[in-house]
C-alpha cells in the first residue's frame, strides 16, 4: 500500500470530525510536495471548502492540526496558500524500510489484471536492424516486463513483415545482380545481405527514373498512362508558379515519385508480388530462402539484446485473414470497390478520408494485413485485455484507421487497442552532426554496427578506469557487455517515448549523469560496502534518521506509484527517470554520512539496510528496463 492509499482513510476521518461530512474520495486530492516547500505530501484544499465553508489557509490549518494530534503518521506540517503539506514521521519511513528490507519475493503486491500483449520490433525482411528498431524493440520489451510488473500476464509478440513490394524488392535484385550470393559464400549476417540487394533495387531504379524524368523534360513520354503525363504536366506547371525552395523542393519530389512508379524495375517487382500472392512455386521458392536468411540475422541480433518472444506472427500467414475480412465487410457494407477493382472504406464522416484496403489486383496492403493480424490475435488469446503496438509516430494515421476499421466490423475488443507511439531517433556522429536515417539509400545506422561502437567504447572506458583489476577475461568482457548495453538500453529508454532524441554513442556508457553505467556503478559500490560491512543489519524503531537518509526512503516508497504510472502510460521513461533520482540521493547520502563507521550500531544497522533496499530497487527497476546491475565496476 502506497503512501497515497494509507493517508486517505486518515484524512477522510480528521474531516469527517472537524466538518461533519463524509467526503468521496475524488475530493481528497494528495500529491508529492514541491521541492522548495518542506514536507512529504501534499493535501490540495480547494475541493474541500465547499465542506469547511472556510477559506484554503484557515482550512488548511484546522485540517493540520487535526491530522497532527489524532495520527503518528504525521510528525509536522505547514500551509502555503491553499495547499497543505504534510511531514511524515520518522517512525512511518522506518516500518517502511523493514518491511522493504524482510520482502522476500515482490517489492509490493498487486492485483491480477487481466492478459495483454506487446507488440514490437515488427522488422521488414528486406533489410537489418537498424537505431530506430533499438529503440522501438527497448520500448516494447520494457513496456512488457512493466505491464507484467503491475499485474497483468503478458505476450510478447512481434509481426514480422515477410511480404510485400518491399521483399520482392529485394529478391528481384538479388535475381538480377546476386551471381547466386549467399551469406556463407560473402561472409555477411543474412539480413544484410538482403538490406544489400535492397539498396541496389532503388539504386537500379533512380536511375531508371532519371532517364524517364529527362525524356519528360524533353516532351517524350512514350506509353505510359495518359493520367501519369497529366500529373506530370501538372506538377510542373505548379513548380513554375513558386518561387520558394521548400514548395519547389516538395514538388521535385512528387515528381520522382511519379517516375518512380513507371519504372521498369518496379513493374517487374510488383508482377512478383502478384505471383507470389498467386502461389508462383519459383518466386515462392526465392521469397523462402531469402527470407530464411533474414530470420537467421534477426535472431543474433536479438541474442545480442536479450530479448525474447513468446508469440511470432508472419504477415505471410495474417494477410490471408485480412482479405477474408476485406470480403465480410464488402457484405456488410463497411467496405466498397471501386470501377477500377479496388476496395476501399469512406472515413470522411469521421474526419479522415477514403482509405484503400486492397488494390485493384487483388493484393494486400498494410492495412489489409493488419486487420487480419489484429483479428487471429483475439482468437488466439480471446481472454486479452488488451494490444500494444509499439510503432513510430509517422504510423499514427494508420493505427486510428486501423482501430477504426475494426470497430466497424464489429469487434468490440477494437477499444482495447492502443497505439505506443514514439519519436525518431537519430545519430549524433564525431562532428557533432546529426543524420538522418534512409535505408533505401543505405544510410542507415546498423544495429549490430551500433551494439559493436557501445560495446567498444565501454571496453576502452572500462580499461582507463582500472577498477577491474583482479578479474578474469571472460568476467571483464561480460562486465564491458553488462555496461554497453545497459547504457544503450538507458539511453534510448530515459527519453519521454513520445519525443524525438539524438542518440550519441559515447555519452550512453559515461559513468557520469543520467546514464545507465551512472546507475551500475552506485549498485556494484552498494554490493561493495556490503561485502565490507559483513552482515545486513536490522531496523531499530526510535533511531534518528538525517534529512539525506529520509530523502532516500521517501523515494524508494515511490517506487510501486511509478511502476503503475509507467504502466498506465506505457512509460519507461518514467522508471529510467525515477532510477536516476534514487541512485542520485543514495549518493548523496553516501557522501554525507558514515555508514560501516556510523555513529551507533543501531544506526550502522539502519543505513545497511537502506543501502540494500536501495540495491534491491535499483535492481528491480532497471530489470524492468532489461539491464542488468553489476555486483562490480
Amino acid at each position: 500500500m502506497n503512501l497515497n492509499e494509507i493517508l486517505l482513510p486518515v484524512v477522510k476521518k480528521a474531516i469527517a470530525g472537524l466538518y461533519g461530512a463524509e467526503i468521496p474520495d475524488a475530493f481528497v486530492q494528495l500529491q508529492k510536495t514541491r521541492k522548495e516547500f518542506i514536507g512529504d505530501i501534499t493535501l490540495v484544499m480547494f475541493p474541500l471548502l465547499k465542506f469547511s465553508a472556510k477559506d484554503p489557509v484557515q482550512t488548511g490549518n484546522e485540517i493540520g492540526k487535526t491530522l497532527l494530534a489524532s495520527s503518528a503518521l504525521i510528525s509536522a506540517f505547514s500551509v502555503e496558500k491553499g495547499f497543505l503539506n504534510l511531514s511524515i514521521s520518522d517512525e512511518h519511513w522506518l516500518h517502511f524500510l523493514k518491511s522493504l528490507a524482510e520482502s522476500k519475493s515482490d517489492l509490493f503486491s498487486v492485483s491480477p489484471k487481466g492478459r495483454m500483449m506487446v507488440e514490437y520490433a515488427s522488422p521488414n525482411t528486406n533489410k537489418p536492424l537498424h537505431l530506430g528498431h533499438l529503440r522501438n524493440i527497448f520500448l516494447g520489451d520494457s513496456v512488457a516486463s512493466i505491464l507484467k510488473a503491475d499485474g497483468y500476464s503478458v505476450v510478447r509478440t512481434q509481426i514480422i513483415n515477410d511480404r510485400g513490394i518491399h521483399i520482392c524488392k529485394s529478391m528481384y535484385a538479388w535475381l538480377k545482380f546476386g551471381n547466386g550470393e549467399t551469406p556463407e559464400a560473402s561472409g555477411m549476417k543474412g539480413d544484410k545481405l538482403a538490406g544489400k540487394y535492397y539498396v541496389q533495387f532503388d539504386k537500379l531504379m533512380r536511375g531508371q527514373a532519371d532517364e524517364q524524368i529527362k525524356n519528360w523534360e524533353a516532351g517524350i513520354f512514350g506509353d505510359i498512362p495518359e493520367s501519369v503525363s497529366a500529373e506530370y504536366s501538372r506538377l510542373t506547371a505548379t513548380w513554375a508558379e513558386k518561387d520558394d525552395e521548400k514548395a519547389r523542393k516538395a514538388i521535385s519530389g512528387k515528381i520522382r515519385e511519379l517516375a518512380n512508379g513507371q519504372t521498369q524495375a518496379l513493374r517487374d517487382a510488383q508482377e512478383m508480388l502478384v505471383k507470389w500472392e498467386r502461389g508462383d512455386r519459383e518466386v515462392v521458392d526465392l521469397w523462402k530462402k531469402m527470407n530464411g536468411w533474414v530470420y537467421d540475422g534477426f535472431n543474433q541480433t536479438y541474442d545480442s539484446m536479450n530479448v525474447t518472444f513468446d508469440k511470432l506472427y508472419y504477415e505471410s500467414d495474417t494477410f490471408l485473414t485480412g482479405k477474408k475480412m476485406v470480403e465480410e465487410g464488402l457484405a456488410k457494407k463497411v467496405f466498397f470497390k471501386k470501377e477500377d477493382g479496388s476496395v476501399w472504406i469512406d472515413l470522411t464522416a469521421e474526419g479522415m478520408d477514403e482509405k484503400v484496403v486492397q488494390r485493384s489486383d487483388g493484393t494486400a496492403v498494410y492495412i489489409t494485413q493488419d486487420i487480419g493480424t489484429a483479428r487471429l490475435r483475439m482468437d488466439d488469446f480471446p481472454d486479452l485485455t488488451g494490444i500494444v503496438y509499439t510503432v513510430g509516430n509517422e504510423q499514427d494515421y494508420h493505427f486510428k484507421v486501423l482501430f477504426l476499421i475494426l470497430a466497424k466490423l464489429g469487434y468490440p475488443w477494437a477499444k482495447n487497442c492502443h497505439h505506443l507511439s514514439y519519436g525518431m531517433v537519430e545519430l549524433r556522429n564525431a562532428d557533432g552532426q546529426v543524420g538522418k536515417m534512409k535505408s533505401r539509400e543505405g544510410t542507415i545506422v546498423d544495429a549490430d554496427d551500433l551494439i559493436a561502437e557501445v560495446l567498444a567504447t565501454a571496453r576502452k572506458l572500462t580499461v582507463e578506469r582500472g577498477h577491474i583489476d583482479g578479474m578474469t577475461d571472460d568476467d571483464k568482457e561480460n562486465l564491458c557487455e553488462v555496461i554497453a548495453l545497459g547504457g544503450l538500453k538507458y539511453y534510448l529508454l530515459k527519453v519521454d517515448p513520445k519525443k524525438r532524441m539524438v542518440f550519441n554513442p559515447e555519452e550512453s556508457v559515461d559513468l557520469n549523469g543520467n546514464t545507465g553505467p551512472f546507475i551500475q556503478y552506485t549498485h556494484a559500490r552498494i554490493k561493495s560496502l556490503l561485502t565490507k560491512a559483513g552482515t545486513i543489519g536490522s531496523v531499530t524503531a526510535g533511531v534518528g534518521m538525517t534529512d539525506t537518509e529520509r530523502d532516500v526512503v521517501r523515494i524508494l516508497a515511490e517506487y510501486p506509484v511509478v511502476v503503475r504510472e509507467a504502466a498506465e502510460t506505457f512509460s519507461p521513461a518514467l522508471v529510467a527517470n525515477y532510477t536516476y533520482e534514487l541512485a542520485k540521493a543514495y549518493n548523496t547520502f553516501f557522501q554525507t554520512v558514515p555508514v560501516i563507521k556510523a555513529e551507533s550500531p543501531e544506526l550502522k544497522e539502519m543505513r545497511t539496510c537502506l543501502s540494500a533496499c536501495v540495491a534491491k530497487i535499483i535492481s528491480s527497476s532497471m530489470g524492468l528496463l532489461g539491464i542488468d546491475v553489476p555486483e562490480r565496476m
